[in-house]
């Protein structure tokens, strides 16, 4: 991970009015497109609700198999508990940025566990491979008038690995621990973002921002599973969308996002600018601890009247929106599974999918009664005495009418990491501010964060 500074290509900000000024310097808020959801090109109508609960357990597993792997290759990370950029990507969210002039609308994987900001390109040198959903628009470079390449004495081209072709044009190469990669030219283009519907109240049209001279990868070979048409690196390197966007406009190195449940037929929102700002009641702040991950310090987890502190070289955690379970080490989770069964006190039954280990009988019973009034409160304590509670539908999933599971799974290999996943986010505002090296958590309904017509799953 590069954390000195250095020089992008100049960008600046362009807003389009549309009647509405006080936008420019407010924010902006775009749809956040679960994988599972009839939006999303990954939509498999044939899983059930509960099929699509066992799936993301798979795709948690084989991301958190990655990041144990690669630290074990890598080795430990350095005094500021950095490491490279490793996890592979069975990515959880998507979302739409228009790219070029004119410009093009493509799905991406938005990913706060990656820096880089790359997409499939066609006509940049050849055409990109890699398994894209059926309904691909790659992106054409030939048909934009604001497209660019970086030479190779950019700053942007020295801080990443790929090396220079005989035409002075950097390339890039992004490579992961399952051994997919991508590689291509390091280009510039217009990015431009439409705000939700109903955001601006009083404009004429829908707001847009627009951001001229964005740093990507373009993509002209791509070898691996999940990648579908790129990347949208929201991670806190230099190279990520969100400190694109914060170094040169007036709404900073800031966003949030706000997940609906896994069963609830809403989009959830990514948030930018002012919108990232956390003002729920109960709002709690701890800060980041410096890595190429959005990582917390973990010092201890409260449920009913135990306390079970955390080692201090098994503290850190990774707030992770790619990850749907949550990780925890095995010493810990052991605590945690045993006081749960004191608490719920319902039969235990054998694994469900050799994943979800942990799994009880609730026959007769009701969703809501078995997860509002059965399953006990789990309270992490973060650094600085922060608080967050995590609700039963934060740390158990409804695999089939009769069977509730813990959403909690051991932490795997030589990983020193912990990982809170997106399940364990749900109906939680989460706000990152990267010029102050914090993040905000709060209790929030998260199915009306974004104004839009509802998918049905």
């Amino acid at each position: 991970m590069v954390w000195h500074a250095i020089l992008l290509v100049g960008f600046f900000l362009t807003a389009q009015l549309c009647g509405c000024t006080a936008y420019v310097g407010g924010g902006l808020s775009v749809e956040f497109i679960h994988r599972d959801s009839p939006k999303s090109p990954f939509h498999d109508p044939k899983l059930t609700v509960h099929g699509r609960v066992l799936a993301a357990a798979r795709r948690s597993t084989e991301r958190a198999a990655a990041l144990a792997r690669s630290y074990a290759t890598i080795g430990s990370p350095g005094p500021d508990g950095a490491v490279s950029e490793i996890t592979s990507r069975p990515f959880d969210y998507l979302m739409y940025v228009y790219i070029g002039t004119p410009r093009t609308r493509i799905l991406a994987m938005a990913d706060t566990g990656s820096n880089l900001v790359w997409l499939r390109c066609v006509n940049a040198s050849t055409a990109s491979g890699g398994d894209a959903p059926a309904d691909d628009d790659a992106f054409d470079v030939s048909t934009s008038g604001t497209y660019g390449r970086l030479g190779c004495h950019s700053g942007a081209c020295i801080a990443l690995p790929g090396g220079c072709d005989a035409n002075s044009n950097c390339n890039y190469l992004q490579t992961y621990a399952d051994g997919a990669n991508t590689t291509g030219l390091l280009s510039i283009e217009t990015f431009t973002f439409d705000d939700a519907p109903g955001g601006c109240v009083g404009c004429r049209d829908r707001p847009q921002l627009v951001v001229h001279e964005v740093n990507f990868g373009c993509a002209t070979s791509i070898n691996g599973r999940y990648f579908g048409n790129g990347v949208i690196g929201l991670g806190p390197g230099i190279m990520s969308l969100v400190s694109q966007i914060g170094a040169s406009t007036p709404l900073g190195r800031r966003f949030s996002y706000c997940l609906v449940p896994y069963n609830v037929n809403a989009s959830s929102a990514l948030n930018f600018g002012s919108r990232a700002s956390v003002t729920e009641v109960d709002a709690v702040t701890t800060t980041l601890v410096r890595s190429n991950f959005y990582t917390v310090a973990l010092e201890s987890v409260k449920i009913n009247n135990s306390t079970f502190t955390i080692p201090q070289d098994q503290s850190h955690l990774i707030l992770d929106s790619g990850t749907s379970m949550t990780f925890l080490h095995q010493e810990l989770l052991d605590q945690v599974v045993a006081e749960v069964n004191r608490t719920i006190k319902l039969p235990q039954v054998p694994s469900v999918g050799r994943i979800l280990s942990r799994c009880y009988d609730a026959t007769g019973m009701t969703e809501e009664s078995i997860l509002e009034k059965i399953i006990p409160d789990v309270k992490l304590v973060m650094g600085g005495s922060a608080v967050v509670t995590l609700k039963a539908r934060n740390t158990f999933v409804q695999v089939d009418k009769s069977t509730v599971c813990m959403a909690l799974l051991p932490v795997g290999g030589q990983s020193p990491f912990a990982i809170l996943g997106n399940v364990a986010q749900q109906n939680m505002h989460v706000g990152y501010d990267l010029d102050k090296q914090t993040v905000t958590f709060a209790a929030a309904d998260c199915t009306t964060a974004y104004t839009s017509h509802p998918a049905s799953l």
